[in-house]
């Protein structure tokens, strides 16, 4: 047993490869136990207390403290067995690196927790819907941020050369943006829509042929349900190079009908006619009161009415119209005001 518990293996004995692999396991352990102690003993603690950011903090931190014993069982594992001085230099960047990573994804975990917490809700009770849609962005702009940052302290902790690094980036960064010009034009687009709001959720837009509800707006993209019901996507930058109408915006709907009486005619139905269109406007709940009435037209076969009337915002616009013709043709019928078609009337003249 002595023998083999001496044997070498790449270097090291098999004790010293054995008492290495119990520190590793050793350390991995403590984290479990310590990850148990946060979830069973600290958070009940910090739950009595009338502040919430120290639950966040206990909450955010419990996975990265036991990530971080873990790496330092490998380091001190690892570290007291002798490697070629190659493996040694290699695994010192390896150790570095993963340090700068768990700070990294604590830092990350904690900003991103104190936005859900507290930046969030207040958003939520906000009468605006900006703060609503640019939060989102915001959050993941500062995740990427900070992951980006935590890469490069990690790269430079590691002993590369970061500003040749960064260096490269940005003449990446240039090639890459001439080649995504359409992608930041869509974000800029994004940002229009943000911050000049010709648009939000729920409105119904028309723009460049569509005609639909907006059900997301995004910063690169917007969705929207046509009245068909099917779904278009729609790049942002369109709403800076398209006329966009607002058709939720609008304050009434206005409709204009053009009516159209028999020759056979009076002066006085015509008279009555238009009191009775008065009268339908004034008597419609979901109608504004500017409705407008004229005897405007003597055509090829009818004596033209005009009636334009203007429906409330919030009433439905199809039911609002049904009522309204069905009360026209109602009244005029019962008034003998006999509606025209198309009709041709010859004279022939008999000779003698």
């Amino acid at each position: 047993m002595k023998e083999f518990l001496a044997r070498e293996f790449y270097h090291n004995t098999v004790i010293d490869w054995g008492i290495s692999l119990l520190i590793i396991l050793g350390a991995v352990i403590v984290g479990k136990m310590i990850y148990w102690i946060f979830g069973n003993v600290i958070k009940k603690i910090t739950s009595k207390t009338k502040t919430k950011i120290d639950d966040i903090i206990v909450d955010m931190i419990e996975e990265p403290v036991v990530l971080a014993l873990t790496i330092i069982g490998l380091w001190f594992g690892l570290h007291r067995l002798d490697f070629p001085e190659g493996w040694n230099e290699w695994m010192g960047k390896v150790y570095h690196i993963l340090i700068a990573i768990n700070i990294t994804w604590l830092v990350a975990r904690l900003v991103d927790a104190v936005i859900e917490e507290y930046i969030v809700p207040l958003a939520k009770k906000t009468e605006s819907d900006f703060d609503d849609q640019i939060i989102p962005v915001i959050r993941k702009g500062l995740k990427t941020t900070i992951w980006a940052l935590g890469i490069i302290v990690a790269m430079n902790n590691a002993g590369y050369d970061v500003t040749a690094l960064i260096a490269g980036l940005g003449i990446g960064g240039i090639a890459l943006a001439m080649a995504a010009k359409d992608s930041v034009s869509n974000v800029f687009g994004g940002l229009m829509v943000f911050t000049d709001k010709p648009f939000k959720v729920g409105d119904r837009i028309k723009i460049n042929g569509f005609d639909g509800t907006i059900s997301e707006v995004g910063l690169r993209t917007s969705r929207m349900i046509t009245l068909e019901g099917r779904l278009v996507t729609i790049p942002n930058s369109q709403f800076t190079g398209y006329m966009v109408e607002n058709v939720s915006a609008e304050p009434t709907r206005k409709v204009k009908l053009n009516l159209g009486l028999t020759y056979d005619m009076t002066a006085e139905q015509m008279e009555k006619g238009i009191e009775l269109l008065k009268e339908i406007g004034a008597n419609n709940k979901d109608v504004n009161n500017e409705y407008l009435v004229s005897f405007n037209a003597f055509g090829d076969f009818s004596l033209g009415i005009l009636f334009i009337y203007y429906i409330k915002k919030d009433s439905d616009i199809l039911d609002t119209q049904t009522a309204m013709n069905l009360e026209i043709l109602k009244k005029f019928g019962e008034n003998g005001l006999e509606m025209a078609f198309p009709t041709q009337t010859i004279y022939h003249k008999k000779d003698d």
